[in-house]
């Protein structure tokens, strides 16, 4: 088994020490960072991805999985950065305000982060003109609105609004999600896309960032 092949299964099973090591000794072997990041990091990701939509694996294990992720990408981000390789895409995610939980959000950026995306996260509570200003700030492509409360569902559409007024509305997509969202309500406030869950909220984002 390759080294890169051994990155990809011990992340699946979540064994964050390892992983780093791992990583490091494909560095010292002379694999590229963008090399080990493309063939062991993010296809490990992406087969916990399949597998949390499939209902094979749930919550923790995606967590371990995340976890041992980013011990890898912590060490090769660094060199990524002085390599000049960038991110697949940048995206700004929050919980809406008026809304404290992010278990949901939390779980979307690992998975986004899994797809190679650079992820901006607000965390909760996060007003429409925050969302909107970061986004303008970072240059962003996507803005991905979480809620779990049906009271706060409308915040959502102040962030469409907000975006339409600072005449970003045609350069991003608004992503949406939580557990009262519905396709039917993301085609009512003008949102883009509305996902179920997190691994094809990940999907969908690596598809609109390999769109610019």
């Amino acid at each position: 088994m390759s080294i890169l092949n051994e990155i990809s299964q011990n992340l699946q099973i979540g064994k964050a020490k390892v992983v780093k090591e791992l990583v490091q000794k494909a560095l010292d072997e002379g694999y590229k960072p963008q090399e080990i990041l493309n063939e062991g990091l993010l296809p490990g990701m992406a087969v916990i991805g399949e597998k949390f939509k499939n209902d094979e694996i749930y919550v923790p294990e995606v967590m371990i999985a995340a976890r041992a992720m980013n011990m890898g990408t912590e060490l090769l981000k660094p060199l990524l950065a002085s390599s000049g390789v960038k991110a697949a895409g940048k995206v700004v995610i929050g919980t809406v305000a008026g809304d404290l939980h992010d278990i949901g959000k939390n779980l979307v950026k690992m998975m986004m982060e899994g797809r190679g995306l650079e992820v901006v996260d607000l965390g909760v509570d996060v007003s429409a003109g925050r969302f909107v200003e970061t986004a303008i700030n970072e240059n962003a492509r996507i803005i991905a609105c979480s809620t779990l409360l049906t009271t706060t569902m409308a915040e959502m559409e102040n962030v469409v609004k907000a975006a339409e007024e600072a005449g970003i509305r045609n350069k991003i997509s608004i992503m949406i999600g939580g557990a009262p969202v519905t396709q039917n309500f993301c085609e009512t406030i003008s949102a883009d896309f509305y996902t179920a869950d997190a691994a094809s909220a990940a999907d969908v984002a690596a598809k609109i960032c390999e769109n610019p």
